[in-house]
């Protein structure tokens, strides 16, 4: 009966204790759900952080993936355009070398046609003869030149051919000395050169035959005529004038 009085006395003093322990607990209790609360919000906070920065992650994939792409296609084009610009290069380093061979080629033969021209010219009618002998002169003069390309050389001598060529198609009127005295000078293509004073009192025109002039009054009519006609001071007419035949062979 005493062990039985002492465990009911225990049980009894436990059931006393136990609202006080509860109330003791109480803040404990909420303090640890405030704590895990806010564990909770900075877990989630972490939570975001890490999908924000992963969604970050696959947008710079998904850039890095169209940039490959684009430097991908860029590639293949700059590849092409390289093969392009090497066959282009081959070609020119063809071209220069055939080039190269022309202009060893055709650097003599612009020495001849000037050294033919020079010889024409001294033998030709001798119209206009200082000015085209200094035509040719400039021409010698040009040759050795290093700052005039090989190109310009040969316009510029065909040039001086087709001048040449020009005057046997044309009539033309100038003025010049004729030894000591004025005159003017009338061309009739190359197949006549002839002279008169200003006055008109002494005619002649150049003997092919002799190399030299002859004077003839008897044409002095035809030769104001042609003056006029190559000066465009009347309409185009018949010239009588002496005109040499050509020689024999």
């Amino acid at each position: 009966m005493k062990l039985h009085g002492k465990r009911h006395a225990a049980m009894l003093l436990a059931a006393l204790l136990a609202p006080v322990a509860y109330a003791a607990s109480l803040p404990e209790v909420i303090k640890a759900g405030e704590s895990f609360m806010v564990a909770q919000a900075d877990s989630q906070k972490r939570v975001d952080a890490l999908a924000e920065q992963g969604r970050d992650l696959s947008n710079d994939y998904r850039t890095t993936l169209r940039e490959s792409e684009g430097l991908k296609l860029y590639l293949q084009q700059l590849r092409a355009q390289l093969k392009s610009q090497e066959e282009e290069m081959a070609v020119i380093r063809q071209e220069s070398s055939e080039l190269d061979r022309t202009n060893i080629e055709i650097l003599p033969l612009m020495q001849r046609m000037l050294a033919s021209m020079d010889q024409f010219v001294q033998l030709d009618v001798p119209f206009l003869k200082e000015e085209r002998a200094a035509r040719v002169a400039r021409l010698n003069d040009m040759m050795p030149r290093a700052d005039v390309t090989v190109s310009e050389k040969y316009r510029r001598i065909v040039e001086a051919y087709q001048i040449e060529m020009e005057y046997g198609r044309t009539i033309e009127a100038y003025r010049g000395k004729l030894g000591d005295k004025e005159v003017d000078f009338l061309r009739v293509g190359r197949v006549g050169l002839y002279y008169q004073t200003p006055d008109g009192k002494q005619t002649g025109y150049w003997d092919r035959d002799k190399k030299d002039w002859t004077s003839d009054g008897s044409y002095a009519e035809g030769v104001t005529e042609g003056l006029k006609v190559a000066k465009k001071q009347t309409s185009p007419n018949l010239l009588i004038v002496p005109v040499q035949a050509a020689a024999s062979q």
